[in-house]
């Protein structure tokens, strides 16, 4: 049950992996032609249709959504005042750049509580519509509590044109039913591989809005492939998903990533029902729960908004302290349950893989 951690791989993915050691094997550095040309697009209008974005060419890839994020940061010109405003409820990596970035004078960072959840969309807006943001930056889902940030697509649709905002959609991508449709031009998404579509570590992916302008500092040679604009200025940027590029990776996590993706579709299998069919598990994991009446896996504990319809595909439970949280885990890990915490925080997780008849009694006895 640590699926929103590390999701198992389909095995689809060790066909995929061997795929893409045969074609550098044969093609050497024609394989670029193969990777770009055939694979880089199909896996573009994968992401486009799981997320119903009208230009799949404005899917960029990178290795890990902090480098997508960081290269849209250094499209601001860092010599100017920079507010960003976001919350405190971020994963690690952002909060922790964020940190970095305040040591600088002309940065300000203004965190919006995430609880009470019922009234974050609400304070969030207000903030965000008072224009004194160049950047806003939020959880689709938190990764820390698996509430999903209420209203937030309605939130960005409405947001101030001059701000640009990132939506972290890792904990919601491939779990949450999403469609971009209406913001696809407002708002940069960013999610990968690694947890819901099961594909492993490697593969992360920013949406672009159509019309982007940003110029990034931080660029590498795969930018250089695009068709150049304002080439006399010096270094000029296309205007698909190469304009946030970078440089030479591992594209095995491109091909097991389009695997996943290729067999979900023979397969009938979409996000809408992987959804389904956890939120039912979810339901009877919380029926086991209520009659067990476990000391701290029970309804008191467990941190939540909005369980049918404002919840990721894990559960997160206050275990009063982080030697309370690694204890459980410790007791669940004796029972061939596998989790894993964060402080005083433990996250049990639901996935496709889970049977429809798995008994969740020996988490409680």
């Amino acid at each position: 049950m640590a699926c929103h951690s590390h999701h198992y791989w389909a095995d689809v993915t060790l066909d995929a992996v061997n795929e893409y050691w045969y074609d550098a094997a044969a093609m050497a550095d024609q394989k670029w032609e193969k990777i770009f040309g055939e694979k880089i697009p199909a896996f573009q209008r994968g992401i486009a249709s799981a997320l119903n974005l009208p230009a799949p060419e404005q899917v960029a890839l990178a290795p890990n959504t902090h480098e997508l994020v960081y290269r849209l940061l250094s499209g601001f010109d860092l010599s100017q005042p920079l507010h960003i405003l976001t919350t405190d409820g971020e994963f690690y990596s952002f909060a922790r750049q964020l940190l970095r970035l305040e040591e600088l004078p002309n940065v300000q960072v203004t965190r919006v509580p995430t609880q009470p959840y019922a009234t974050l969309a609400t304070r969030f807006e207000q903030a965000l519509q008072s224009g004194r943001y160049q950047l806003a930056y939020a959880s689709q889902v938190f990764f820390d509590s698996g509430v999903a940030f209420p209203e937030l697509l309605a939130l960005a649709e409405r947001k101030p044109e001059a701000a640009q905002m990132v939506i972290d959609g890792y904990h919601g991508f491939y779990a949450r039913p999403t469609d971009l449709g209406k913001v696809a031009d407002k708002v940069f998404y960013t999610a990968g591989s690694y947890k819901y579509l099961g594909a492993g570590e490697g593969m992360c992916f920013m949406t672009i809005p159509r019309g982007c302008q940003l110029r990034p500092l931080y660029t590498g040679w795969f930018a250089e492939m695009a068709e150049l604009e304002n080439r006399s200025e010096g270094v000029g940027f296309g205007n698909d998903w190469l304009r946030f590029a970078g440089s030479t990776i591992d594209f095995s996590p491109l091909y097991k990533a389009l695997a996943v993706l290729e067999l979900h579709q023979q397969e009938g299998i979409s996000v809408d029902s992987i959804h389904r069919y956890v939120l039912n598990n979810q339901r009877r994991f919380l029926a086991t729960m209520d009659a067990a009446d476990h000391p701290i896996l029970n309804r008191e504990n467990l941190i939540a908004h909005d369980l049918e319809s404002g919840h990721g595909h894990f559960f997160t439970f206050r275990c009063g302290s982080a030697q309370g949280a690694e204890q459980l885990q410790a007791t669940l890990r004796e029972k061939n349950v596998l989790c894993d915490r964060r402080q005083q925080l433990l996250r049990l997780g639901f996935a496709l893989y889970h049977p429809e008849e798995e008994s969740f009694a020996r988490l409680f006895t």
